[in-house]
């Protein structure tokens, strides 16, 4: 049975901040007590208790694939995991430097990134989608995901929902640093907040996308 979720203790922060010093086993190893019961068990248990909510969820694995990479530290300085990204929920990371919390669409297929571009072009659609992001960003959150330099072929270059046209992928994410609510189960609430508060852009996504 998974824990109760209670938030991330200080040694969450002392464990990055010591492994960005030192990305080595070694250094994993004399500190996995820690990993586990301070970074990856609360972590686990937020997510479990996220599921019900919002669908099936994961946490991301602390090694790193250096197969074809040439940095070859064999640990991420993060913690990350999601619950739900079929239309609810989103994406969240933990580092020394403090929370982000995430939502939307991560990837797009050919056909959807096509059905995207139409019904952003398009009156009705694309305002109101123009209007869900000008909410979001007016309440804070940040616009990601890969975007062209220009618009796409097939649609004007001064279209009024240039920037939206752009895009290849489109999510929100807050960065909130280090707060003190990290370390207590409130940091749920704050969690579940930016998941509803992207309800509307994952509706409007599941609506004209799929």
């Amino acid at each position: 049975m998974t824990n109760a979720f209670r938030g991330w203790p200080e040694e969450c922060q002392r464990f990055f901040i010591g492994l960005e010093l030192d990305n080595s086993k070694k250094y994993f190893d004399a500190n996995r007590t820690i990993y586990e019961e301070a970074v990856k068990g609360p972590m686990v248990a937020l997510i479990a208790s996220l599921e019900d909510a919002y669908g099936p969820g994961k946490v991301f694995r602390a090694n790193r694939d250096i197969r074809f990479s040439k940095d070859k530290s064999p640990y991420k300085t993060n913690i990350a995991g999601y619950a739900g990204m079929e239309g609810h929920g989103g994406y969240l990371s933990l580092d020394a430097r403090g929370l982000t919390v995430a939502s939307g669409r991560y990837e797009f297929t050919p056909e959807e990134l096509n059905k995207y571009r139409k019904k952003v072009a398009a009156e009705a659609s694309g305002t109101k989608l123009a209007a869900i992001v000008a909410k979001l960003e007016r309440a804070g959150y940040q616009i990601g995901g890969e975007e062209l330099k220009r618009v796409p072929p097939g649609f004007p270059q001064d279209h009024p929902r240039e920037r939206l046209l752009r895009r290849k992928l489109l999510y929100i994410y807050k960065n909130f640093g280090l707060k003190p609510w990290l370390g207590s189960a409130g940091a749920r609430k704050q969690i579940i907040k930016v998941f509803d508060d992207a309800g509307p852009l994952n509706d409007w996504m599941k609506r004209n996308v799929g």
